[in-house]
């Protein structure tokens, strides 16, 4: 098969990559050369999608089976790709996001809950959701062949520039033997995410058309065995002191942003790892273990280190300031009789 990757270079479209040429794939990847490793055995191209006549210079004449898109920002740049793909590929697939679905995101809904606006020819990007939105459109608008729309949710695994396994897996691996780790609870807080590796063979293997909930079943782990994967793959022995949602509240911390992959159980953010994903498990996708997931995203850090540019929108991850605000509400809460 031939696989053309706009992308490659981080998460999921470097995972994209790696299972197309595990596959024996010929595979082409486009991106700009400016950040992340080419992977060897493929066929690299450079261009820059905001730049116009660009990618139509990379592409040349070529055609592929497959084509993957990774792009978030202006849906402009996803526009032009699938006019110029169209006739020229069998199948395209936009990973899209569940953020294009209306906020608050009911919880156990489908892929036919209400969607935000979007503009396929908008040249903005500052708007994550309706961006994403209009990308979807695009592909829909200008691409004749097979369409996957896969609105993932939490994706993790290997090459994540955003950073959020990696900053449990730096911040317990810094506790000292028997160190203090603040673990936003409760423990067995369900969740529901995606390995970047799984929506890559799920895609490749199972050649799935249609719009799907690109993540796990809900519950598929749980905070408490991601913390303690953590834990074991770098041998830290840290003590997790799991804090409750109302102490974490109370100390100001944000969910998902400065305490990575954790939402609280209920309130406007339950719906985040509680989505209906039938439609994408009847397709064939299948989710790896999750101390799978912890060990390579721990072992790909000892061997490449964290991008120099994490994406993480908004605030950053928990700093020393935030933390210590966490263990002064907890102390507060423990003084209460």
């Amino acid at each position: 098969m031939r696989l053309l990757v706009l992308g490659g270079t981080h998460h999921v479209g470097r995972a994209f990559v790696e299972a197309g040429l595990a596959r024996g794939d010929e595979v082409t990847t486009v991106n700009r050369g400016v950040s992340g490793p080419d992977t060897p055995g493929a066929l690299t191209c450079h261009a820059d999608r905001l730049e116009a006549g660009s990618l139509a210079a990379a592409l040349g004449a070529d055609e592929w089976d497959v084509v993957v898109d990774t792009w978030s920002l202006a849906p402009a740049a996803v526009q032009e790709s699938a006019r110029l793909l169209d006739g020229r590929a069998g199948s395209y697939c936009y990973i899209s996001s569940r953020s294009v679905y209306a906020w608050p995101l009911e919880v156990g809904s489908d892929e036919s809950a209400p969607v935000v606006e979007g503009d396929p020819a908008s040249t903005e990007s500052d708007d994550y959701a309706a961006a994403k939105r209009g990308g979807e459109l695009a592909v829909l608008a200008e691409f004749s062949g097979d369409v996957t729309l896969a609105r993932a949710g939490l994706i993790l695994g290997p090459y994540e520039i955003v950073g959020r396994m990696p900053f449990w897996l730096n911040r317990i691996a810094a506790a000292s033997p028997g160190g203090r780790v603040p673990a936003p609870g409760p423990r067995d807080r369900p969740l529901q995410y995606v390995d970047c590796r799984d929506i890559a063979e799920w895609v490749l293997d199972s050649r799935p058309i249609g719009t799907f909930n690109t993540v796990s079943r809900p519950g598929h782990a749980t905070i408490g065995q991601v913390l303690d994967a953590c834990n074991e793959v770098t041998g830290a022995g840290a003590e997790l002191v799991w804090l409750s949602p109302e102490t974490i509240e109370a100390a100001g911390v944000a969910p998902w942003t400065e305490l990575p992959i954790w939402l609280p159980p209920t309130g406007e953010y339950a719906g985040l790892h509680d989505c209906d994903v039938s439609a994408a498990i009847a397709a064939g996708l299948s989710c790896r273990p999750v101390e799978e997931t912890v060990a390579d995203t721990w072992a790909w850090l000892q061997r490449e280190g964290l991008p120099e540019r994490p994406t993480n929108r908004g605030a950053g991850p928990m700093d020393a300031s935030a933390e210590a605000r966490l263990w002064a509400a907890h102390r507060l809460d423990s003084a209460r009789p």
